[in-house]
């Protein structure tokens, strides 16, 4: 079985979840199982390994778990974008819309001292407010973002448009 195969049959369909009409993509299964996890960095790696990334930006929280594995994989850094108040010291901060109100996200001001060329990984794409946000403020670092990278695309919902008008290019790995 090749590696996507791998990967897509390990995320759970759950239906009506978390209201009716909507298909919940569930990655515990994947997490659960040591090869579709492998399955999963590996065909990231193999993507990312011989374009000299120098770090792998991972959005809380669900990001996080990918893009430490990858940089790790990668023998990159990992940065953290988090949600407001999380981080210590000087941060650069994002704002961005919900359906229902606002959020945000920040990065350290610290976090890109010198040119660096980034992979922004987050584990699902679907409306794409939350990685735009993240991109925009990458954007405002010496950050060089070399493409975003996602387990699964939502591809009923806009959101890989989104980050293409904003001249943003996506990997994902599976589509939904």
């Amino acid at each position: 079985m090749d590696l996507i195969t791998t990967i897509r049959n390990s995320i759970r369909a759950i239906p009506d979840y978390p209201k009716p009409g909507i298909i919940f993509r569930d990655i515990s299964p994947l997490l659960q199982s040591a090869s579709a996890f492998r399955a999963t960095i590996e065909a990231f790696a193999q993507r990312y390994e011989a374009q000299g990334i120098d770090q792998v930006a991972a959005v809380e929280a669900r990001g996080f778990i990918f893009g430490a594995a990858l940089a790790q994989r990668l023998g990159c850094g990992l940065t953290l974008l988090r949600k407001p108040g999380k981080l210590p010291g000087p941060v650069v901060k994002e704002c961005y819309a919900l359906e229902y109100g606002e959020d945000a996200l920040e990065l350290q001001e610290c976090a890109f001292r010198e040119p660096q060329r980034v992979v922004l990984m987050d584990d699902l794409l679907a409306t794409g407010g939350t990685v735009a946000a993240a991109a925009r403020l990458l954007s405002r670092t010496k950050a060089e973002l070399v493409e975003a990278a996602f387990v699964i695309t939502l591809d009923d919902l806009p959101g890989e448009q989104k980050l293409r008008d904003l001249g943003i290019t996506c990997y994902t790995l599976c589509r939904f």
